[in-house]
C-alpha cells in the first residue's frame, strides 16, 4: 500500500464491515483483559457510569465559545475535556501501538476490519526507524476505540456538523524528541479527501479534531494555522508531494498571498481537543523539547453528506468501529 506517496506496513484483511469485539484483541495479544468489567471500569480510568465518561451531563459541560470560534476563525480549541488518567492510559496505548509499529518482525498489524490499518515509519538520522503515523490504529487497542465515540467528542461536534456522523480519518502522531523527519508542510486537508465528489458541502460537513497526549507549544513542534483561511477555498498548498515529507516554510504561504505573520501556534496541554476545517491552512514544525509530541487524530462528517469511512454516530448513539 502507498500512503503519503510513500510504501507503508499495512494489511487489509476483509473488505467486509465487522464490529470491534474484545475477542479479537485478545487473539492478536495487544490486551489481556480478563473480564468485561475490565472494559467498563480500566481502559480510561474512570468507573462505569461516570458521567465524565459521556453521561447524561455531557450536554452540560460547559464549554463557552467553541462553536462561534471555530466558525469565524476556522478552528477552536476545546481545554480540558479528557481527564489526567485518562490521558495516561491513552499514552500507554500509543506506546503500544508504537512499539509494534517499530519491530524488526511482524510490521503489519493483523486487524480485522474495512478500512487500512498502516503504518508510516521512517529512518531518522538521529534516532534510526521512527513511526510518524498509524491509520486506523483503534482497530488494534480498545482504548483508542473508546476514545473516538466517547460522548464528549459528541458534544464538541453535534453543534457543528450534528448527531448523525461518519468517521473518515483516524491517525496516531508522533513526533519524538530529537528526531529530524517530523514536519508536516503547510496544506489544507481537503486536498486528502478523494474523491472529491464523495464529499458533499466540505466547508461546512467536515470537522478534524487533535487530542493532545503532550504539550503541544511551539518548541515541541505545534499545529500553526491560519486563522480565517478556511474562507478561501482550495489553495492548491503542498503541490504534489505528500505534505509529511516536506518541510514547514512560510514562503509557501506567502506564494499564496498570505502574510506569515498572521499564523498561530495551537498550543495545548495533554486533554484539550482542537479542532479545524478542510479548508483551514495548517502546518507544524521539527520538536525541538525534551518530550514527545503525539496527538490522536480523528475526523468526522455530517452522513447526509458523505458516504464514504464508517459510522461513528447514529442518532447521537456510538457505533461499533466498522458499522457501514
Amino acid at each position: 500500500m502507498k500512503y503519503f506517496g510513500k510504501d507503508i506496513y499495512s494489511r487489509n484483511i476483509s473488505n467486509t464491515p465487522r464490529p470491534f469485539h474484545v475477542k479479537t484483541m485478545r487473539a492478536l495479544g495487544i490486551i489481556n483483559l480478563t473480564s468485561c468489567s475490565d472494559w467498563g471500569i480500566g481502559l480510561m480510568g474512570v468507573q462505569r457510569g461516570d458521567q465524565r465518561n459521556g453521561g447524561p451531563a455531557v450536554a452540560g459541560l460547559g464549554w463557552p465559545g467553541h462553536v462561534a470560534r471555530f466558525h469565524e476563525h476556522g478552528y477552536a480549541v476545546v481545554r480540558s475535556v479528557f481527564t489526567p488518567a485518562e490521558i495516561d492510559a491513552l499514552a500507554v496505548a500509543f506506546d503500544r501501538i508504537y512499539a509494534r509499529a517499530t519491530r524488526d518482525e511482524d510490521g503489519a498489524p493483523a486487524a480485522a476490519g474495512h478500512l487500512e490499518v498502516g503504518f508510516r515509519t521512517v529512518e531518522d538520522p538521529h534516532l534510526g526507524r521512527i513511526c510518524r503515523i498509524a491509520t486506523w490504529p483503534a482497530y488494534l487497542d480498545p482504548v483508542l476505540d473508546r476514545v473516538r465515540i466517547d460522548r464528549r467528542m459528541l458534544a464538541i461536534l453535534e453543534p457543528l456538523i450534528g448527531r448523525s456522523l461518519r468517521q473518515i480519518t483516524s491517525q496516531l502522531h508522533w513526533k519524538p524528541a530529537g528526531a529530524e523527519r517530523v514536519e508536516f508542510g503547510f496544506h489544507q486537508d481537503i486536498r486528502f479527501r478523494r474523491p472529491r465528489g464523495a464529499y458533499r458541502n466540505a466547508v461546512r460537513s467536515f470537522v478534524q479534531t487533535a487530542i493532545a497526549v503532550d504539550p503541544h507549544r511551539a518548541e515541541s513542534g505545534a499545529i500553526r494555522l491560519y486563522p480565517g483561511s478556511h474562507r478561501l477555498g482550495d489553495l492548491a498548498l503542498g503541490g504534489d508531494g505528500p505534505v509529511l515529507d516536506q518541510a514547514l516554510t512560510e514562503d509557501d504561504l506567502a506564494a499564496r498571498g498570505l502574510d506569515p505573520a498572521g499564523l498561530v501556534d495551537v498550543e495545548l496541554d495533554p486533554g484539550d481537543v482542537a479542532l479545524w476545517g478542510l479548508f483551514t491552512v495548517h502546518g507544524s514544525g521539527v520538536n525541538r523539547a525534551d518530550h514527545s509530541r503525539r496527538v490522536y487524530i480523528n475526523g468526522y462528517v455530517t452522513a447526509a453528506d458523505c458516504d464514504l469511512g464508517t459510522w461513528a454516530f447514529r442518532d447521537g448513539q456510538p457505533c461499533p468501529l466498522g458499522t457501514g
